[in-house]
């Protein structure tokens, strides 16, 4: 099956930026794989939106931050249960940049999350307080568009975050499964699928727009 992409349609590039790349400091297993998929996807978009994770250095998602914790435990915040996490993606470095190998020109916004220290945000529509809204859906409303294609990493956190809370906002949301990569920590990857798929989010592969 061949999907037919509209002019109206948006591809949204989640998160590939080094930190979630080979050799980053939060790596997740392939990240570097998906760069030419996706720059091949985009040019069968004509709106093409970029999300980045933005933290200062003494974010709350951190385990360095918190004593006696390691990477990967968990705590609960006032806004439910946090995974801790290395430092990764801190405003103004390397990690946190955009990959260089992204070839998208045409992209028209960067919707930066995370930069509150004290609330992490993995979606690209809010924070995880689930109240603090980054613009996205206000932008995509104006602009009038169709629906929505995530690509990007990882899947089970930031690519379904921002997935289901595209569905929730009544976007017609699809996963481009190949054009993603998972760090799959604890049955994450699973429970994410089962999430999007309760929520009413797609999942292709990308041979059903690239033919």
């Amino acid at each position: 099956m061949t999907i037919a992409v509209t002019p109206q349609d948006v591809l949204v590039v989640v998160d590939v930026q080094y930190d979630f790349l080979p050799g980053g400091s939060l790596a997740v297993a392939g990240g570097d794989e998906i760069v030419p998929l996706v720059n091949k996807l985009a040019t069968r978009f004509r709106n093409v939106v970029f999300t980045q994770d933005w933290h200062p250095a003494d974010h709350i998602s951190f385990a360095s931050q918190h004593e006696g914790k390691a990477p990967f435990e968990t705590i609960e915040l006032d806004y439910g249960t946090q995974v801790l996490w290395p430092d990764h993606c801190v405003w103004q470095t390397r990690g946190a940049e955009l990959s260089r190998d992204l070839n998208i020109p045409h992209a028209q916004l960067i919707i930066r999350k995370g930069y509150n220290k004290a609330i992490d945000s993995y979606s690209g529509f809010q924070e995880a307080d689930r109240e603090t809204l980054t613009g996205l859906a206000g932008y995509l409303s104006e602009r009038d568009v169709g629906r929505l294609f995530v690509v990007g990493l990882a899947t089970d956190f930031c690519v379904a975050w921002t997935a289901l809370d595209g569905a929730a906002g009544g976007f017609d949301v699809t996963v481009i499964e190949d054009a993603t990569r998972a760090i799959d920590a604890n049955g994450s990857l699973e429970q994410a699928w089962a999430d999007m798929e309760a929520a009413g989010v797609s999942r292709i592969p990308s041979r059903d727009i690239l033919g």
